[in-house]
């Protein structure tokens, strides 16, 4: 039987990402009534901060296993995140194991956390590797896009790497989508299909989150 991110850690963590996310910043969370309530669910995040996945993991309505880079697994890091239910992988290969514990949470009707663009960057999802599809289209879960705004306006005087502290961090949920054309085809072509219309169905929530919230369009 194989081993899967625990499910109560993953609770925990939320619980510790509340309490942390909303003492040190002031998130405003839009959406969350649309992520489904049960069965498998894929976040496809915007990754331009180092506090994303954290702010994701602590105001979403439901406990979530987010796939991390292997480095970010060092020293006590290691067993805390592997104690709430994250998922270590290794970006510069085809980590096997990733993907079985990954597609495991979602047959299991959990949720996984992925940064689509694979890398912190821009955060505008201009640029997605194929991992969200394959998981979307062999899983069939449903992929609710989340952009996470604020966290990259200004930096904060104590910490240089997050926002000022106490500052406003908008988390808009969107409408959940399926990756797939509904043949259940998982060929590279089909993929690749899946892919562009998963792009442009995240780039479209991205700029209605950021009408919403009010910020420029290029603001990350």
């Amino acid at each position: 039987m194989r081993e899967l991110p625990s499910e109560r850690g993953a609770e925990v963590g939320r619980r510790i990402g509340v309490g942390l996310m909303y003492g040190f910043w002031k998130p405003r969370v839009l959406g969350a009534w649309k992520v489904p309530a049960t069965g498998p669910v894929i976040f496809a995040v915007n990754h331009s901060h180092n506090i994303d996945g954290p702010m994701v993991m602590g105001v979403a309505p439901r406990p979530t296993h987010f796939l991390i880079k292997k480095e970010a697994f060092i020293g006590p890091l290691d067993p805390f995140l592997t104690g709430i239910g994250q998922v270590k992988v290794d970006r510069d290969t085809t980590d096997r194991k990733a993907i079985t514990r990954a597609l495991g949470v979602l047959e299991a009707g959990g949720v996984l956390g992925i940064f689509p663009e694979g890398t912190r960057g821009e955060g505008d999802f201009a640029s997605l590797r194929a991992g969200l599809a394959y998981f979307a289209v062999r899983s069939g879960a449903a992929i609710v896009p989340v952009a996470v705004l604020g966290s990259t306006e200004r930096r904060g005087r104590l910490f240089k790497g997050l926002p000022p502290l106490r500052s406003r961090v908008d988390v808009v949920f969107g409408d959940p989508f399926e990756a797939g054309d509904g043949s259940g085809r998982r060929t590279r072509k089909a993929l690749d299909e899946a892919t562009e219309r998963i792009q442009k169905q995240l780039a479209a929530h991205l700029e209605h989150a950021r009408r919403l919230t009010g910020l420029p369009a290029d603001a990350g």
